[in-house]
């Protein structure tokens, strides 16, 4: 046993699989530590809030001010607040105008700027154009030079039914985020119903892992005891199994899959039924495996000579054949916890996985993001991260997999 563990770590391929699925591990564990609390909580107000750090405006607001004059502060905040949409805009009206632009860069705010304070007159009337669109150019005239004049704002707050001037605001008023009552740090953004995507997407992990591993043992055991009687017993019972198997095979496995959750229905359908559900459709494969592997062992002199000595037909299974095999039964059982990871992903896309109002899972999260459109509207941090998971737990598992036949598959060793 020493041996071959010492074998399996010396695989470069199994070690670095071993060692990125134990790191993802590793922070299921850790990060609840860190950030705890309900995954599915809604800290936002539905709406894909973008990755990065959030304070309270009304904390700030009331949180002790220090002056900075920092260098180029203006030009960086007009050309924060100016939007694409707003220079897009802004460039119409001089084609309409007949302003040449050809060598007008469009990121350039200060000479965007120049060019329009120079030549928008609200009083000019353009042939064909309507009410509407003139209003909208005077709206978004008087909020650039709002922009740039601006120096102070005032802040002020209802008081027996009258707006009374509590503080003002200026440019160079700065608060540290450190000393701000409320903040939150959000590295991956919200999602639509706004909530934490890290926080949901580290419970989703743990939750479709645990899928795959309950669907990976129920469709390993299953597997492997019909192809241990179908190899070593052979006859009719080889027959009943392998026509029971063939059912299996010539129905596709993700058809059925589809049917029977259907069929279970939303309400019923928690994480351990679906990982259940996926084992029971995703055994055959293994079955036809090791069913050939014990036929290739039955007839091996040790197991005639367990036959002869009198022993059980349960006992020459588990103590001659079995062991001969575990190398390829633990093969089968990674490949078969990345299959029903990604067969729980699949059915959550469609809309079959577990009961959404109960725990995210991976396949949860992408059909929440596909249904409010995040892959259109830009919000990459809704679907991405979620892809990218699935993808470094399937390529760990089949990466030590990979390891593991070359170990104990001669013809595959260096």
């Amino acid at each position: 046993m020493k041996n071959t563990l010492r074998q399996v770590f010396h695989s470069s391929k199994f070690l670095v699989g071993f060692i990125l699925f134990c790191a993802i591990l590793l922070t299921l564990w850790i990060y609840p530590l860190y950030n705890p609390g309900n995954p599915l909580e809604m800290i936002g107000v539905g709406t894909f809030a973008k990755p990065g750090a959030y304070v309270s405006l009304y904390d700030a607001v009331n949180t002790k001010t220090e002056t900075f004059r920092l260098p180029n502060a203006d030009a960086r905040r007009v050309s924060y607040l100016l939007s694409d949409a707003d220079r897009a805009a802004m460039l119409e009206w001089f084609e309409l105008m007949e302003i040449d632009v050809s060598e007008l860069d469009a990121t350039d705010t200060d000479a965007l700027l120049d060019l329009w304070f120079e030549h928008y007159d609200p009083a000019i009337k353009i042939k064909g154009m309507t009410m509407a669109r003139r209003n909208f150019f005077k709206r978004l005239d008087k909020s650039v030079r709002q922009i740039r004049s601006a120096d102070t704002l005032k802040v002020m707050h209802l008081e027996d039914g009258e707006l009374v001037e509590r503080s003002s605001i200026t440019k160079t008023d700065y608060v540290n985020v450190a000393e701000v009552a409320n903040g939150k740090t959000l590295p991956l953004g919200t999602d639509n119903f706004g909530r934490d995507v890290l926080k949901e997407l580290v419970s989703a992990t743990g939750t479709s892992i645990v899928i795959g591993l309950i669907a990976g043992v129920v469709a390993t055991l299953i597997g492997l005891t019909f192809g241990l009687l179908a190899g070593y017993v052979g006859g009719f019972v080889d027959d009943i199994i392998m026509f029971i198997t063939n059912i299996f095979t010539v129905i596709p496995g993700f058809v059925l899959l589809i049917l029977i959750s259907y069929s279970i229905g939303q309400e019923q359908r928690g994480a351990s039924v679906v990982a259940i559900v996926i084992g029971l459709t995703s055994w055959t494969w293994t079955a036809r495996s090791v069913r050939s592997q014990v036929i290739s062992l039955r007839n091996r002199d040790h197991v005639n000579l367990s036959k002869l000595s009198g022993h059980s037909l349960i006992r020459i299974i588990l103590t001659d054949i079995l062991p001969y095999i575990a190398s390829y039964v633990v093969m089968a059982f990674i490949l078969q916890v990345s299959s029903g990871i990604l067969a729980e992903a699949q059915l959550s896309l469609l809309g079959l996985g577990p009961k959404t109002t109960v725990t995210p899972t991976l396949g949860l999260m992408m059909n929440w993001a596909m249904l409010y459109s995040a892959h259109t509207n830009g919000s990459w941090w809704a679907y991405f991260p979620v892809i990218l998971t699935i993808t470094l737990i399937s390529f760990s598992l089949n990466l030590m997999n990979t390891g593991l036949d070359q170990v104990f598959n001669p013809t595959l060793r260096d």
